[in-house]
Order: structure tokens, then sequence, then C-alpha cells
């Protein structure tokens, strides 16, 4: 298959520039789109013969649920049963970095939910993606657009590296600006969970509905033979081929000098944050420490820049835990299969 790539300004681009991607979609094709936190691999959320192309091109598990994206929040009532809980964060996230679980209505693809009651539903804010969602006609459900555990694509050349020949599309709006997955928040008769930390905040949510649980699964290996309730809940997530490690200490100084340690072997890849250790091939740059944003706005394309063919092992500091400090620490532990090393 050849995969043909469509580049889009996303501050000026004519509404007919998606006519052939939306054909793609309603006639049950595949086609990557970028959203403001990684790029989507899409299809028809209501052909679920196109919905099993993902798990297909992925490589992904058929019983990890897809989100549904829609372009405005009044769709999102002919699919999922909301509730005054749904409004509150619609009123304040959405469109945003934030999907909501809520009780499917049955209308979606069987195999968009993995055979869940439950639905995701999801409105982005990119320009590109809302148009192309408008253009499309139908709620497309889309994981990231990489091949299943690596880690996630907030370009369109990342895309590329893993997809190409496996897809017939990919819409290239430039690179995310977030850089990591939505929030994911389930809404049920027990309360609101945080089943998956991102962009909107375990704080912003709270600010928002009063008590929100946090899932064990976020910052703990899930239990043996447990079902996914929505993507990012498997052992091992987002990560690169050469195995991570996480460096923690209540001393920061330590962790700084055991990295700058590692990094003496080029045989590892380090991650540091700015100003602590002279540059080298073998190093790359997190950010200013404490400037969690850029952190996550960098991550992934970090880790794929450090997966050197050379490298045997990736180290890298575990992030501070408050704000979306939280969101990181998931992904990094997943990233590392939960590898940690205390000092």
């Amino acid at each position: 298959m050849k995969t043909e790539y469509l580049t889009v300004d996303p501050e000026d681009f004519p509404l007919s520039v998606f006519t052939d991607a939306a054909e793609r979609i309603r006639a049950g094709e595949l086609v990557a789109f970028p959203t403001e936190t990684v790029y989507g691999l899409g299809a028809s959320g209501c052909n679920g013969a196109a919905v099993k192309k993902i798990y297909a091109a992925k490589g992904r598990p058929s019983n990890n649920p897809l989100i549904l994206h829609f372009p405005d929040i009044e769709q999102i009532d002919s699919f999922a049963v909301t509730d005054r809980r749904f409004q509150l964060l619609a009123e304040a996230f959405l469109p945003g970095p934030l999907t909501v679980v809520l009780p499917s209505r049955g209308i979606c693809a069987p195999e968009v939910t993995a055979g869940l009651p439950t639905v995701a539903v999801r409105v982005p804010v990119h320009p590109v993606a809302r148009a192309f969602l408008r253009a499309c006609g139908v709620p497309v459900a889309a994981p990231s657009a990489n091949l299943s555990g690596k880690p996630s694509p907030t370009t369109a050349e990342h895309v590329r590296k893993d997809m190409d020949g496996r897809i017939p599309l990919v819409i290239d709006g430039g690179p995310c600006s977030v850089g990591l997955e939505s929030t994911i928040v389930k809404l049920g008769d027990d309360g609101a969970v945080l089943l998956r930390p991102g962009g909107v905040t375990l704080e912003m949510l709270r600010s928002v509905l009063g008590d929100v649980r946090v899932a064990d699964a976020v910052l703990s290996p899930p239990a043996p033979g447990a079902v996914p309730e929505s993507p990012g809940m498997l052992l091992k997530h987002y990560a690169p081929d050469a195995p991570l490690y996480l460096v923690r200490s209540s001393d920061s100084r330590r962790v700084t000098d055991f990295l700058c340690e590692k990094a003496e072997d080029p045989k590892n890849s380090v991650l540091l944050y700015d100003g602590e250790h002279i540059p080298a091939e073998n190093v790359y740059f997190l950010g200013a420490r404490g400037d969690e944003g850029e952190l996550a706005h960098r991550l992934f394309d970090l880790l794929r820049a450090a997966d050197r063919p050379e490298a045997e092992r990736i180290y890298a500091p575990m992030p501070d835990r408050a704000g979306i400090g939280l969101a990181l620490q998931n992904r990094m532990l997943r990233a590392a299969a939960f590898r940690i090393k205390d000092l």
C-alpha cells in the first residue's frame, strides 16, 4: 500500500481540502489526522469492518477500546448517555484534550467499545481535526497513529515512521501542541474516576466535579487479567524498543549525578533537564526542571530520538506528580513497564 500525505496549514485552509479524506473515511478506509494531543488513526465509528482495520494496522489488542471523536459537543448525545456532570465538564473543557467515558447507546460499532457497555467520547480543539471530522459526517474512532505500544506520534513524521505503507492517507497539520494523549474520566453510578491523566489535570477536574477518584491503574501495574476500561491502561505502552529505566530520589542532585554517570557510556541514552550536563550525542534535554508542560510537549519525541540503534538502555528522571506531572508519571511508568531505580 502506498501512503499519501496531505499537508494542511492549521491557520489557513479551505474546507474543500478534506473532501477526499472524508470520502475515504465514509468508504471504510483509514486516515491519520492531527489533534492538539497526538496524531490519531481514524476510521468510521459506525463501520465495524473499518474499525477492525485500525487494530490490524497498529497491531493493537482488540480488547483495548477506542475513542469516538466528534466535531461538536451536541452530536455526542446520539451515541452516549450524558448527564449534568458531563455538561459541566463540557462547559469547562470541551472542545479540548478531555475524553469522557459514558454509558453507550449502542449505536457505534461494537469494535469501538471492545464489548464494554460504555463509550469514550471526545471533541478535539485542533482546527484541522474539527474541520476534518465535520467533513466526515460520522463520528471517527481513533487511537494514536502509531504501532501499538510504541511512543505516541506528535508529528506527521512520527506517523510516517510507524505507519507508512500500512494506511492510505496521513493529514499533516504540524506538531501537536499538548503532546500527551487526552485526559480520560469515567462518569458512572459510583462517581467520577480518572482513568488516564492528561492536559486537563486532576486538580482541574476536581474544581468542576468535586470528588474525582484516581483509578489504581494510573500509577500502578494493572491487575493480572484486568480488562482495560479505556486506552492507555495496559502494563506496557508508549515504549521505545530499548528498555527505559526511571530514576527517582528525594534528593534531585543524586538523580542528576546518577544520570550523568550513565551518560558516560555511549550505549546508554539519557534524558536530563536543561543545564544538568554538557551536551553529548546520547543526552536529550527535557526542558527546564519544574516546567512539566514543556516536558509533556517533548516527551514522546525525545523517547523516539533516544531510541537510537546503538542504545541498549534509556534512563530518565521521574517527574513530579503535581498538575500535568501526574500524566507524565503515568506515561513514563508504562513506557518503562514500571522499571524504577530508587536511589
